[in-house]
């Protein structure tokens, strides 16, 4: 595999060394933390920025796709086009990552399967902040491995952005995006609906957005307000129980609905936010046979925060209290709640003529049930110039066991109300590099996990798998990462992720999850622009999973803009390869997608 890889490399490496470009004019992005948002270029931590010139040109038809293409993330689709996806960090299980939309927290407290039921379409995200490594300090539980931020926004003036798409399997999406106001009070309207018939037998589907916002300036700062609606209906052909079973059928809604403030007062800034998130989720066995099998589970999170930060001689400091209420009223896990209460503090300081930057921080998590658990964390870095910078971070985090964990009971699958939060430490180093047209970055991390939590059986052909903690488990690994804009028209992007995963004490048991991770992970980006309106972009990826071989998948999409009106060609599964990403799942083959967009600008 190292084989295949490294010539690839290896041309990065030699485009990046060689490199004329040696501008400072650097972009200055702001990521948005709870308390102390931080300018990119001085971020003690490993983050990535998906810009939105990057989502309009990928041949990613979802959040979730375009996410894969972010080295060190492991996204487990079952189906395509966003029907239901499971999110990894760096080996990490789908309820070690923390996803939030605007800043407000989306993860489902039945289950992180469904966390990833946005409602916002990849065409309405202005951008996405991943931050790599521990962040349970800054933003609480979920936040293990790593933080996902979606950002959509207002802007002034009136239009409304009408686009369509099409494809093979009877693949349909229609899509309207409107935005209305003014510098003072803005407001944005997106609805959009797609839908299949499916790339093999019962994995038809439908999905439906709505999502609303709106921004209203006020002296030093602004209000802002959200709230969307997602459905989704599809056939879940072997997704679940088992391959056998084919006529699983499953349909899932997310609602959300927030308020935020923040506001300046001279050296103080003062955020604040309150939020409810529902999720409902509907599943059956036999979507013919409803009568065999049926769960159905509703569950609501209603939360609020007010952070502070303030700025003085000593540096920033930043205090923080949230408080959420988790409710799950469900025919299979029964009637569930609890309360957590969460204190957050964060410093940051600068010495040596602001070269070295230090942040300190800790958090105090209370769970009605599960007691009391303490985040501390330190991220230190230390710019050498303009261009260049190292940084090192450790953390402790902690991770709650969710309703389904603990208390499903099927056929298959069977919780366990005894089982113990996970913990970990989490450390990595790392240098980056960066100039105008130039980011290169490399690190190594290391994550020793205590009582890790996963589903296991005795042996491979037994039928039901038992949550339990399987004891500690130790992920090593590197990363490396280099983009590099050449000129106006042509950009790259290499990245490599390699993992060495270790279960401390093996048992005799079949883990379902810890092992599953990706051991190789390689992915190479070619972006041209040409003619002056056309842009084709190609992905490459190669993915080597630990207990579940390797595959190579190759995307495109070519793009004609002028003025208002765009069309695309996109294909996914270029070289139709047959593979999978989880549970033995069959994913789609080669998969044509055409579509077009057109803005109406109202004087």
């Amino acid at each position: 595999m190292i084989k295949k890889i490294l010539p690839v490399f290896l041309v990065g490496t030699f485009c990046f060394t060689h490199a004329q470009e040696k501008s400072t004019d650097i972009e200055t992005i702001e990521v948005q933390g709870k308390l102390i948002s931080t300018p990119y270029k001085t971020a003690n931590q490993n983050i990535t920025i998906i810009t939105r010139e990057e989502i309009i040109n990928s041949p990613a038809k979802s959040i979730d796709e375009i996410l894969q293409q972010v080295p060190g993330m492991d996204i487990r689709r079952r189906g395509a086009n966003g029907v239901q996806s499971d999110i990894g960090f760096r080996g990490s299980s789908f309820e070690q990552v923390l996803l939030l939309l605007n800043g407000i927290r989306m993860n489902d407290s039945q289950t992180g399967h469904n966390s990833m039921n946005l409602p916002v379409d990849l065409d309405d995200v202005e951008r996405i902040e991943v931050i790599k490594g521990p962040a349970a300090r800054r933003f609480g539980q979920n936040a293990y491995a790593g933080v996902i931020n979606v950002i959509t926004k207002t802007n002034p003036g009136k239009r409304v952005k009408i686009n369509a798409e099409g494809g093979d399997y009877e693949t349909y999406g229609f899509g309207v995006n409107a935005q209305l106001g003014n510098e003072k009070f803005s407001n944005a309207l997106q609805a959009n609906s797609a839908g299949s018939q499916g790339y093999m037998y019962n994995t038809d589907y439908e999905i439906r957005n709505v999502f609303y916002q709106s921004k209203l300036d006020i002296k030093d700062g602004d209000i802002r307000l959200q709230t969307g609606f997602s459905e989704k209906k599809f056939g879940a052909n072997g997704f679940y129980a088992s391959k056998a079973a084919t006529e699983q059928y499953e349909e899932t809604q997310a609602s959300i609905v927030s308020l935020a403030h923040q506001q300046r007062f001279g050296k103080m800034k003062l955020s604040s936010n309150v939020y409810w998130r529902r999720g409902q989720d509907m599943y059956l066995f036999n979507r013919q046979k409803p009568e065999i099998y049926r769960n159905m589970h509703i569950g609501n999170n209603v939360g609020g925060e007010v952070n502070s930060t303030y700025e003085w001689g000593l540096g920033t400091t930043g205090i923080g209290v949230e408080l959420r209420k988790e409710f799950l009223v469900s025919n299979n896990l029964g009637e569930r709640n609890r309360f957590v209460s969460q204190v957050f503090f964060e410093h940051h300081f600068s010495l040596l003529d602001k070269k070295l930057n230090i942040t300190p921080g800790i958090s105090w998590a209370n769970y009605s049930k599960e007691g009391n658990f303490f985040y501390p964390g330190l991220d230190v870095g230390f710019t050498f110039n303009q261009n260049n910078k190292i940084y090192g971070n450790i953390a402790k985090v902690h991770r709650v066991p969710t309703f389904t964990d603990l208390y499903y009971v099927s056929k298959t699958e069977v919780g366990n109300p005894n089982l113990k939060p996970e913990s970990a430490v989490y450390a990595e180093v790392g240098y980056q590099y960066q100039t105008k047209n130039i980011l290169a970055k490399v690190s190594g991390f290391l994550r020793d996990s205590g009582d890790a939590i996963d589903w296991t059986k005795i042996k491979p052909n037994d039928a039901v798998w038992y949550a339990q903690n399987i004891g500690d488990t130790t992920i090593k690994g590197i990363e490396a990462e280099v983009n590099h804009r050449l000129n106006e028209w042509l950009k790259y992007t290499v990245g490599y992720t390699y993992l060495d995963n270790k279960l401390n004490q093996p048992g005799n048991f079949v883990a379902r999850y810890v092992l599953d991770n990706l051991k190789h992970q390689f992915i190479a980006k070619l972006e041209t622009k040409f003619l002056k309106n056309f842009t084709n972009e190609v992905v490459y990826r190669y993915n080597e999973r630990l207990n579940n071989g390797s595959y190579n998948l190759l995307d495109e999409k070519l793009s004609f803009t002028k003025k208002d009106f765009s069309v695309y060609i996109l294909i996914n599964n270029l070289t139709n390869t047959s593979y999978t990403e989880t549970f033995g799942v069959p994913m789609p083959q080669r998969w044509f997608h055409i579509g077009l967009s057109y803005t109406i600008n109202i004087k």
